[in-house]
């Protein structure tokens, strides 16, 4: 057998060899180069730069801050000017910044691992605090299976928008929200999204005694996440474009009687508790439950009060009713609820099954108040008075 030639075996060998290096660009510029070509994809895309603001999605406010870092450094721009087809770098970023506040290694750090990510909906590497929050926000988020039922909903609060007809107003310039105020049927915007509070659950008790609820809060973008009202509290603080979207004015909210065309809505009911709790034993006859429900469904409602945590695990009286008439019912109970809040009866029980709750409906409140309080809602000028507990009476803010 003859020797194998040097040449024939080198040759061989050649596809198990390492690589030989080439000349080419360090690692650090090819990620900054692979996070450009992130921007460029979205530029592409939307034919348009990633843009800061309140209404844009929250990857594009992080793709927007990326850009400002590329515009603001002087060897990034240099080292993408050629790149630059489509115009991305020439305007100037939203806030100022040297090669010493921000240095290149670092910022190429931020881009790592960004060259095979074409979907810009994945977040890498962000070192912002803000926005690793907003990222876990959306993270916690599902798919809303009932979307359609809401749709309608931020269809007609994006038109009251852009016709006046609602406002928003940033949190930095209000004073603190109270937890109360976070109410089923509210719209908020927050991580640049509309979002609409449809349920809030119960209230219960945190492990150091904090009042607290569940809500079930519904987003534009077809997703809803199941948060407590005191993390969605701080989730509006901490974003610093959050905005609460004002309900707009309604005049008139009901009348006695139906027109032609009227469609009823429901009926706001007033109960008395039959518990022999020593609390509702005490205070029987200004103690009651002020709510609202279907037209249709007010014996329903009660029928099974003394399972219910809601009605006291005991059998109810109805003390009044009213009629009412093309109206958001969700609203008007969440209205009469504020205005009564400062008789808000205090109790906690435990329900069927042992589980301690604090129902919500509860108000010391004479049925004759309650009265006034409906007429003031007819004539639009409810929003005039609160109800003061040591007067018994509704007085004029």
């Amino acid at each position: 057998m003859s020797d194998l030639d040097l040449d024939e075996l080198a040759v061989e060998l050649s596809d198990f060899a390492a690589p030989e290096k080439k000349g080419g660009r360090p690692p650090r510029e090819e990620r900054i180069i692979a996070g450009f070509e992130e921007l460029q994809r979205f530029f592409e895309k939307h034919n348009r730069a990633p843009q800061h603001g309140e209404d844009r999605d929250i990857f594009e406010r992080l793709y927007s801050v990326r850009l400002d870092r590329l515009r603001a450094l002087p060897g990034c721009r240099a080292l993408l000017a050629p790149l630059d087809h489509q115009g991305l770098l020439a305007g100037a970023p939203s806030f100022a910044a040297t090669e010493e506040a921000i240095d290149v290694d670092e910022l190429a750090a931020e881009l790592a691992g960004t060259v095979t990510a074409d979907d810009i909906t994945v977040l890498r590497h962000v070192r912002m605090s803000a926005e690793k929050r907003a990222a876990e926000e959306i993270a916690q988020r599902k798919p809303c299976e009932d979307f359609e039922t809401f749709k309608p909903l931020f269809e007609r609060a994006q038109r009251e928008l852009k016709e006046g007809i609602r406002e928003t107003h940033a949190f930095h310039k209000l004073d603190e929200i109270k937890l109360t105020e976070i109410q089923q049927g509210e719209f908020y915007i927050v991580g640049g999204q509309l979002a609409y509070v449809a349920e809030v659950g119960e209230e219960i008790r945190t492990k150091y005694e904090r009042r607290d609820s569940r809500l079930r809060v519904v987003y534009d973008n077809g997703t809803e996440s199941d948060v407590l009202q005191r993390s969605f509290q701080r989730a509006l603080y901490r974003d610093e474009t959050a905005r609460l979207v004002t309900n707009p004015s309604a005049g008139p909210l009901f009348s006695d009687e139906a027109s032609d065309d009227d469609q009823e809505s429901g009926t706001i009911y007033v109960v008395r508790s039959k518990s022999e709790l020593p609390v509702v034993a005490a205070n029987r006859d200004v103690l009651h439950k002020i709510g609202v429900t279907g037209r249709n469904n007010v014996a329903a409602r009660f029928a099974n009060a003394r399972n219910d945590s809601t009605f006291l695990l005991a059998d109810v009286e109805v003390v009044a009713t009213y009629d009412l008439y093309n109206i958001n019912r969700v609203k008007l109970e969440n209205l009469i609820h504020r205005v009564f809040d400062p008789a808000r009866l205090n109790i906690e029980i435990n329900d069927r099954f042992g589980k301690p709750v604090i129902p919500r409906e509860w108000f010391l409140v004479p049925v004759f108040v309650v009265d006034e309080a409906v007429e003031r809602i007819k004539d639009g000028t409810i929003t005039q008075y609160v109800y003061d507990p040591k007067l018994a009476r509704l007085i004029k803010r």
